[in-house]
Protein backbone atom coordinates (compact mmCIF):
# COMPACT_ATOMS: atom_id res chain seq x y z
CA UNK A 1 0.00 0.00 0.00
CA UNK A 2 1.36 3.47 -0.92
CA UNK A 3 1.70 6.38 1.54
CA UNK A 4 -1.17 8.11 -0.24
CA UNK A 5 -3.37 5.02 0.10
CA UNK A 6 -2.41 4.67 3.76
CA UNK A 7 -3.36 8.28 4.43
CA UNK A 8 -6.66 7.78 2.61
CA UNK A 9 -7.33 4.73 4.75
CA UNK A 10 -6.87 6.88 7.86
CA UNK A 11 -9.43 9.45 6.77
CA UNK A 12 -12.50 9.62 8.99
CA UNK A 13 -15.83 8.34 7.76
CA UNK A 14 -17.95 11.40 6.94
CA UNK A 15 -21.17 9.60 6.15
CA UNK A 16 -23.47 7.28 8.02
CA UNK A 17 -24.98 7.67 11.48
CA UNK A 18 -23.54 9.90 14.19
CA UNK A 19 -22.65 6.81 16.21
CA UNK A 20 -20.15 5.83 13.50
CA UNK A 21 -18.53 9.27 13.40
CA UNK A 22 -18.33 10.26 17.08
CA UNK A 23 -16.06 8.39 19.55
CA UNK A 24 -17.81 6.45 22.28
CA UNK A 25 -17.95 7.64 25.89
CA UNK A 26 -15.21 5.25 27.00
CA UNK A 27 -12.77 6.76 24.51
CA UNK A 28 -13.71 10.31 25.52
CA UNK A 29 -13.26 9.51 29.22
CA UNK A 30 -9.84 8.08 28.41
CA UNK A 31 -8.84 11.24 26.54
CA UNK A 32 -9.93 13.38 29.51
CA UNK A 33 -7.88 11.21 31.87
CA UNK A 34 -4.79 11.58 29.65
CA UNK A 35 -5.26 15.36 29.65
CA UNK A 36 -5.59 15.44 33.43
CA UNK A 37 -2.77 13.03 34.31
CA UNK A 38 -0.32 13.68 31.46
CA UNK A 39 0.23 9.95 31.13
CA UNK A 40 -1.40 7.30 28.99
CA UNK A 41 -0.34 4.61 31.47
CA UNK A 42 -1.80 6.56 34.40
CA UNK A 43 -5.05 7.09 32.52
CA UNK A 44 -5.23 3.37 31.73
CA UNK A 45 -4.75 2.47 35.40
CA UNK A 46 -7.42 4.95 36.51
CA UNK A 47 -9.94 3.47 34.10
CA UNK A 48 -8.98 -0.13 34.88
CA UNK A 49 -7.69 -1.09 31.43
CA UNK A 50 -4.26 -2.14 30.17
CA UNK A 51 -1.89 0.38 28.59
CA UNK A 52 -1.93 -1.45 25.22
CA UNK A 53 -5.72 -1.28 25.28
CA UNK A 54 -5.58 2.44 26.07
CA UNK A 55 -3.11 3.05 23.23
CA UNK A 56 -5.31 1.12 20.84
CA UNK A 57 -8.37 3.12 21.89
CA UNK A 58 -6.58 6.45 21.36
CA UNK A 59 -5.33 5.33 17.91
CA UNK A 60 -8.82 4.22 16.97
CA UNK A 61 -10.23 7.60 18.02
CA UNK A 62 -7.54 9.42 16.01
CA UNK A 63 -8.40 7.35 12.92
CA UNK A 64 -12.09 8.05 13.38
CA UNK A 65 -11.58 11.82 13.72
CA UNK A 66 -8.75 12.03 11.18
CA UNK A 67 -6.45 14.06 13.45
CA UNK A 68 -3.63 13.30 15.92
CA UNK A 69 -4.76 13.82 19.52
CA UNK A 70 -1.84 12.71 21.71
CA UNK A 71 1.93 13.07 21.35
CA UNK A 72 3.62 10.14 23.10
CA UNK A 73 7.20 10.32 24.41
CA UNK A 74 9.34 8.63 27.08
CA UNK A 75 8.53 11.62 29.33
CA UNK A 76 4.79 11.06 29.06
CA UNK A 77 1.85 11.97 26.86
CA UNK A 78 0.66 15.43 25.97
CA UNK A 79 -2.25 16.64 23.91
CA UNK A 80 -1.73 18.08 20.47
CA UNK A 81 -3.45 21.37 19.67
CA UNK A 82 -6.25 19.39 18.04
CA UNK A 83 -6.30 17.07 21.04
CA UNK A 84 -6.79 20.01 23.41
CA UNK A 85 -9.73 21.24 21.35
CA UNK A 86 -11.28 17.77 21.14
CA UNK A 87 -10.79 17.39 24.92
CA UNK A 88 -12.87 20.53 25.48
CA UNK A 89 -15.68 19.07 23.39
CA UNK A 90 -15.28 15.68 25.08
CA UNK A 91 -15.69 17.29 28.51
CA UNK A 92 -19.03 18.75 27.52
CA UNK A 93 -20.22 15.43 26.10
CA UNK A 94 -19.18 13.51 29.23
CA UNK A 95 -20.87 16.09 31.47
CA UNK A 96 -24.04 15.78 29.40
CA UNK A 97 -23.82 11.97 29.68
CA UNK A 98 -23.45 12.27 33.46
CA UNK A 99 -26.57 14.45 33.58
CA UNK A 100 -28.37 11.91 31.38
CA UNK A 101 -27.32 9.09 33.72
CA UNK A 102 -28.44 11.02 36.79
CA UNK A 103 -31.81 11.70 35.16
CA UNK A 104 -32.25 8.05 34.22
CA UNK A 105 -31.42 7.03 37.79
CA UNK A 106 -34.01 9.48 39.08
CA UNK A 107 -36.59 7.87 36.80
CA UNK A 108 -35.63 4.42 38.08
CA UNK A 109 -35.84 5.63 41.67
CA UNK A 110 -39.31 7.05 41.03
CA UNK A 111 -40.39 3.80 39.36
CA UNK A 112 -38.96 1.73 42.20
CA UNK A 113 -40.60 3.85 44.90
CA UNK A 114 -43.99 2.27 44.28
CA UNK A 115 -45.56 -0.89 42.91
CA UNK A 116 -49.21 -1.15 41.93
CA UNK A 117 -50.47 -4.73 41.83
CA UNK A 118 -53.88 -5.85 40.56
CA UNK A 119 -54.95 -9.41 41.33
CA UNK A 120 -58.01 -11.60 41.09
CA UNK A 121 -59.52 -12.51 44.43
CA UNK A 122 -58.10 -15.98 45.10
CA UNK A 123 -54.53 -14.92 44.34
CA UNK A 124 -54.97 -11.63 46.24
CA UNK A 125 -56.26 -13.37 49.35
CA UNK A 126 -54.21 -16.56 49.49
CA UNK A 127 -50.93 -16.12 47.57
CA UNK A 128 -49.99 -12.46 47.29
CA UNK A 129 -49.62 -11.72 51.02
CA UNK A 130 -46.66 -14.12 51.25
CA UNK A 131 -45.06 -12.78 48.07
CA UNK A 132 -45.44 -9.17 49.22
CA UNK A 133 -43.87 -9.91 52.60
CA UNK A 134 -40.88 -11.43 50.80
CA UNK A 135 -40.71 -8.43 48.44
CA UNK A 136 -40.75 -6.08 51.42
CA UNK A 137 -37.61 -7.78 52.73
CA UNK A 138 -35.88 -7.15 49.38
CA UNK A 139 -37.22 -3.66 48.75
CA UNK A 140 -38.15 -2.00 52.05
CA UNK A 141 -38.43 1.43 50.42
CA UNK A 142 -41.01 0.38 47.81
CA UNK A 143 -44.60 1.29 48.67
CA UNK A 144 -46.96 -1.44 47.42
CA UNK A 145 -50.67 -1.04 46.73
CA UNK A 146 -52.92 -3.99 45.95
CA UNK A 147 -56.11 -3.69 43.94
CA UNK A 148 -58.22 -6.85 44.23
CA UNK A 149 -61.03 -7.68 41.82
CA UNK A 150 -62.08 -10.25 39.26
CA UNK A 151 -59.92 -11.16 36.27
CA UNK A 152 -61.76 -8.77 33.95
CA UNK A 153 -61.14 -5.87 36.35
CA UNK A 154 -57.45 -6.77 36.59
CA UNK A 155 -57.13 -6.60 32.80
CA UNK A 156 -58.88 -3.20 32.69
CA UNK A 157 -56.52 -1.74 35.30
CA UNK A 158 -53.44 -2.94 33.46
CA UNK A 159 -54.55 -1.69 30.06
CA UNK A 160 -55.53 1.71 31.51
CA UNK A 161 -52.19 2.10 33.29
CA UNK A 162 -53.64 1.90 36.81
CA UNK A 163 -51.47 -1.14 37.69
CA UNK A 164 -47.90 -2.21 36.93
CA UNK A 165 -48.41 -5.98 37.06
CA UNK A 166 -51.40 -8.26 37.59
CA UNK A 167 -52.42 -11.82 38.42
CA UNK A 168 -55.43 -13.65 36.98
CA UNK A 169 -57.07 -17.06 37.16
CA UNK A 170 -59.10 -17.32 33.96
CA UNK A 171 -58.82 -19.74 31.05
CA UNK A 172 -57.42 -17.22 28.59
CA UNK A 173 -55.13 -14.19 28.62
CA UNK A 174 -57.19 -11.00 28.30
CA UNK A 175 -56.64 -8.95 25.13
CA UNK A 176 -53.79 -6.48 25.29
CA UNK A 177 -51.79 -8.44 27.85
CA UNK A 178 -48.78 -10.75 27.85
CA UNK A 179 -48.53 -13.45 30.51
CA UNK A 180 -46.52 -16.15 32.24
CA UNK A 181 -47.93 -19.16 34.10
CA UNK A 182 -46.82 -19.00 37.74
CA UNK A 183 -48.78 -21.90 39.29
CA UNK A 184 -51.52 -24.47 38.79
CA UNK A 185 -54.70 -24.57 40.83
CA UNK A 186 -57.59 -26.99 41.23
CA UNK A 187 -61.22 -26.12 41.81
CA UNK A 188 -63.18 -28.39 44.14
CA UNK A 189 -66.84 -28.75 45.07
CA UNK A 190 -67.51 -27.99 48.74
CA UNK A 191 -70.57 -28.01 50.96
CA UNK A 192 -71.39 -27.59 54.61
CA UNK A 193 -71.32 -30.90 56.58
CA UNK A 194 -75.12 -30.70 56.91
CA UNK A 195 -75.71 -30.66 53.14
CA UNK A 196 -76.98 -33.86 51.47
CA UNK A 197 -73.94 -33.99 49.17
CA UNK A 198 -71.66 -34.32 52.20
CA UNK A 199 -73.08 -37.80 52.81
CA UNK A 200 -72.86 -39.06 49.22
CA UNK A 201 -71.19 -42.42 48.73
CA UNK A 202 -70.54 -41.94 45.03
CA UNK A 203 -68.89 -39.05 43.23
CA UNK A 204 -71.07 -36.31 41.85
CA UNK A 205 -71.68 -36.49 38.10
CA UNK A 206 -70.60 -33.50 36.04
CA UNK A 207 -74.11 -33.19 34.58
CA UNK A 208 -75.66 -33.03 38.04
CA UNK A 209 -73.20 -30.34 39.09
CA UNK A 210 -74.00 -28.32 35.98
CA UNK A 211 -77.74 -28.56 36.67
CA UNK A 212 -77.47 -27.51 40.31
CA UNK A 213 -77.98 -23.95 41.51
CA UNK A 214 -74.62 -23.04 43.05
CA UNK A 215 -73.25 -20.18 45.08
CA UNK A 216 -71.13 -18.48 42.44
CA UNK A 217 -68.73 -15.62 41.99
CA UNK A 218 -69.91 -12.79 39.75
CA UNK A 219 -69.53 -12.88 35.97
CA UNK A 220 -65.99 -11.96 34.95
CA UNK A 221 -64.33 -13.94 37.72
CA UNK A 222 -61.70 -16.50 36.72
CA UNK A 223 -63.28 -19.22 38.86
CA UNK A 224 -66.64 -18.83 37.17
CA UNK A 225 -65.10 -18.75 33.68
CA UNK A 226 -63.25 -22.04 34.30
CA UNK A 227 -66.30 -23.73 35.82
CA UNK A 228 -68.64 -22.58 33.05
CA UNK A 229 -66.23 -23.78 30.33
CA UNK A 230 -65.58 -27.14 32.03
CA UNK A 231 -69.28 -27.95 32.48
CA UNK A 232 -70.50 -26.47 29.19
CA UNK A 233 -72.83 -24.07 30.99
CA UNK A 234 -74.23 -23.49 34.46
CA UNK A 235 -77.65 -23.44 36.04
CA UNK A 236 -79.02 -20.15 37.32
CA UNK A 237 -76.96 -19.20 40.39
CA UNK A 238 -78.35 -19.73 43.86
CA UNK A 239 -76.47 -16.60 44.95
CA UNK A 240 -73.86 -14.43 43.20
CA UNK A 241 -71.16 -12.92 45.41
CA UNK A 242 -68.18 -10.69 44.65
CA UNK A 243 -65.43 -12.37 46.67
CA UNK A 244 -64.11 -15.83 47.48
CA UNK A 245 -64.40 -15.10 51.20
CA UNK A 246 -68.09 -14.23 50.82
CA UNK A 247 -68.78 -17.41 48.82
CA UNK A 248 -66.97 -19.51 51.42
CA UNK A 249 -68.91 -17.93 54.29
CA UNK A 250 -72.21 -18.60 52.53
CA UNK A 251 -71.31 -22.28 52.02
CA UNK A 252 -70.20 -22.66 55.66
CA UNK A 253 -73.56 -21.22 56.76
CA UNK A 254 -75.36 -23.99 54.87
CA UNK A 255 -76.76 -21.81 52.08
CA UNK A 256 -75.69 -24.28 49.39
CA UNK A 257 -72.72 -25.83 47.52
CA UNK A 258 -70.01 -23.97 45.66
CA UNK A 259 -66.89 -24.59 43.58
CA UNK A 260 -63.81 -22.94 45.05
CA UNK A 261 -60.05 -23.02 44.76
CA UNK A 262 -58.22 -25.56 46.90
CA UNK A 263 -56.07 -22.66 48.03
CA UNK A 264 -59.07 -20.99 49.63
CA UNK A 265 -60.57 -23.84 51.65
CA UNK A 266 -57.65 -25.74 53.19
CA UNK A 267 -58.32 -24.54 56.74
CA UNK A 268 -62.09 -25.08 56.53
CA UNK A 269 -61.63 -28.62 55.22
CA UNK A 270 -59.14 -29.44 57.98
CA UNK A 271 -61.56 -28.15 60.64
CA UNK A 272 -64.54 -29.94 59.02
CA UNK A 273 -66.39 -26.68 58.54
CA UNK A 274 -66.55 -27.66 54.86
CA UNK A 275 -66.68 -31.03 53.13
CA UNK A 276 -65.14 -31.80 49.76
CA UNK A 277 -67.45 -33.54 47.27
CA UNK A 278 -65.72 -35.68 44.60
CA UNK A 279 -66.83 -35.13 40.99
CA UNK A 280 -66.58 -37.54 38.04
CA UNK A 281 -66.22 -36.67 34.37
CA UNK A 282 -64.76 -33.19 34.54
CA UNK A 283 -61.31 -31.71 35.16
CA UNK A 284 -61.52 -28.52 37.20
CA UNK A 285 -57.95 -27.26 36.87
CA UNK A 286 -56.60 -23.89 35.83
CA UNK A 287 -53.42 -21.93 35.34
CA UNK A 288 -52.63 -18.96 37.54
CA UNK A 289 -50.93 -16.27 35.47
CA UNK A 290 -48.97 -13.10 35.93
CA UNK A 291 -50.04 -10.53 33.33
CA UNK A 292 -48.76 -7.19 32.08
CA UNK A 293 -49.43 -4.87 29.12
CA UNK A 294 -48.27 -6.35 25.81
CA UNK A 295 -44.69 -5.46 24.97
CA UNK A 296 -43.92 -4.02 28.42
CA UNK A 297 -42.10 -6.75 30.34
CA UNK A 298 -42.09 -5.91 34.07
CA UNK A 299 -39.01 -4.14 35.43
CA UNK A 300 -37.82 -3.05 38.88
CA UNK A 301 -40.10 -4.11 41.78
CA UNK A 302 -42.62 -5.75 39.41
CA UNK A 303 -39.86 -7.95 37.96
CA UNK A 304 -38.68 -8.86 41.48
CA UNK A 305 -42.24 -9.78 42.51
CA UNK A 306 -42.55 -12.10 39.50
CA UNK A 307 -39.30 -13.81 40.52
CA UNK A 308 -40.74 -14.45 43.99
CA UNK A 309 -43.83 -16.15 42.55
CA UNK A 310 -41.52 -18.86 41.17
CA UNK A 311 -39.26 -19.21 44.21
Amino acid sequence: MSATEEQAGDRPVSTGSLAHRVPDLGALELLLAVARLGSLGGAARELGITQPAASSRIRSMERRLGVALVDRSPRGSRLTDAGALVTDWARRIVEAAEAFDAGAQALRDRRDSRLRVAASMTIAEYLLPGWLIALRAQRPDTAVSLLAGNSAAVAERLVSGEADVGFVEGLTVPAGLDSAVIARDRLIVVTAPTHAWARRRRPLAAAELAATALILREKGSGTRQVLDAALGGLARPLIELSSTTAVKAAVVSGAGPAVLSELAVGEELAMRRLVRVPVDGVALARDLRAVWPTGHRPTGPARDLLALTRA
